[in-house]
């Protein structure tokens, strides 16, 4: 299993194609267009960091020069608002991160949903000897009373303190925050042992697959429906790269095929080094990737 889960760096494209007035592949960019962009990554969440890398090196291949940059989510927004950012790619709808769009809704572009089968969760070991959070509270010392969550600032740990610890009566539960790598430390070590664990998970995340959980039920719905996975950008973003906000805005990748990619880079294969996975999956799937800059 692999253990560095998270390590990424911020990676510059080692080259950029000379403009030409008839442009690039794309071949929409006007003549001296600037081609350098910079994505911005939510610390932990595997969907941004693999649709990320995907359009990195997608972008590259049309000439364009792609800066990845790890952030928090609160520090993201700001960088976001005040264009020190292009992109992200891993804004979370309606529930996730609704408190960040209030605070910087206005400041910034929402270019697409494109993926709409996302949800927020509660997982626990698949052996667990409960089914739904309505059983949590009542069962809280077969999981040691505690709770394992991700990092402080995620609107997934928001929606658990705001909504589902209060109203399914888990107060007297601790819940550990730290961060998703920490959590995820914590699901492997439980799952070895054989020992019950909870966790605040999300799908998609490829931990759905990799270890033997299953989501409790939500009855009272404290953690949401089904949310979509947007791509933000800057406020004037799309007039300045019409044809990389159009591309965006099209954009569209089922959970079967995110899973495919995010198995590649982050099960089979222990490196932060994920740009040649990446060229690895894009030939692989070659007729998807052509799809993503039609």
């Amino acid at each position: 299993m692999k253990r560095n889960y998270f390590k990424v760096g911020a990676v510059l494209a080692a080259s950029a194609l000379a403009l030409t007035a008839c442009g690039n592949d794309g071949g929409n960019e006007a003549a001296g267009e600037d081609k350098k962009l910079n994505i911005a990554v939510f610390n932990g969440w595997d969907e941004g960091i693999a649709s990320s890398e995907l359009w990195k090196a997608v972008l590259e291949e049309k000439g364009y020069e792609v800066e990845l940059t790890n952030s928090d989510v609160a520090p993201l927004f700001e960088g976001l608002s005040s264009g020190d950012y292009d992109l992200t790619t891993d804004v979370w709808l309606p529930v996730t991160h609704a408190s960040y769009l209030k605070d910087y809704g206005d400041e910034i572009e929402d270019l697409g949903a494109w993926n709409t089968e996302s949800r927020l969760t509660v997982a626990v070991n698949e052996d667990a000897p409960i089914d739904s959070l309505d059983e949590l509270a009542a069962n809280a010392d077969k999981f040691n009373n505690r709770i394992v969550g991700i990092e402080p600032g995620a609107g997934l740990t928001e929606a658990m303190n705001e909504a589902a610890i209060p109203e399914y009566g888990l107060d007297d539960m601790e819940f550990l925050t730290s961060s998703t790598a920490a959590m995820l430390t914590e699901l492997e070590t439980a799952t070895n042992n054989g020992e019950n664990i909870v966790v605040t998970l999300w799908e998609p995340h490829w931990a759905n697959a990799a270890f033997p959980v299953k989501n409790l039920e939500d009855p009272k719905g404290s953690l949401g429906d089904a949310e979509g996975i947007h791509t933000f950008s800057r406020t004037g973003f799309a007039d300045d790269h019409a044809e990389v906000a159009k591309w965006m805005g099209d954009f569209k990748m089922d959970l079967e095929t995110l899973y495919d990619l995010e198995n590649l880079l982050f099960v089979e294969n222990d490196t932060d080094d994920y740009q040649p996975l990446v060229k690895q999956w894009m030939e692989e799937n070659r007729e998807f990737v052509d799809g993503m800059t039609d």
